[in-house]
């Protein structure tokens, strides 16, 4: 977890001089902005914090392995579809429900027939055998 509580710790050491120059920049005069870059810090700063307390109570990774090689990680890292056309389905319906918001409900749920579809194809898509649609 090296990796990540490094990069956690490096957005909260960005941010905290970015709070200080739009500070100075607003002239101090705009409390939003500067309030949500301290709490944009802030939160980059705790989840820093509970992976640093967390990578030391866990031993290293693979990954955290600077002389590591691939064989290392071990396990199957799942099942991916070479490639599928249902996720294109999917957005074009996702795309046809957006419009439907601004043109009417019609459209809508022509678009969420589509989409109910589309998401039942991409769920099964990968089954075969006795399971298969």
């Amino acid at each position: 977890m090296r990796v990540e509580t490094k990069l956690f710790l490096y957005l909260f050491v960005f941010f905290v001089p970015v709070v200080l120059m739009y500070g100075f920049w607003s002239k101090w005069e705009e409390p939003i902005g500067v309030t949500a870059l301290i709490l944009t810090a802030l939160l980059f700063a705790l989840t820093g914090f509970y992976l640093w307390m967390t990578g030391k109570k866990l031993p290293l990774r693979p990954e955290d392995n600077a002389a590591g090689e691939i064989e290392d990680a071990e396990g199957n890292y799942g099942y991916f579809v070479a490639s599928s056309w249902t996720p294109l389905w999917l957005a074009g319906s996702g795309a046809i429900m957006f419009a439907g918001l601004a043109i009417g409900w019609w459209l809508f749920i022509i678009g969420a027939v589509f989409a109910i579809v589309a998401v039942c194809l991409w769920v099964f898509e990968s089954f075969s055998g006795e399971y298969s649609i």
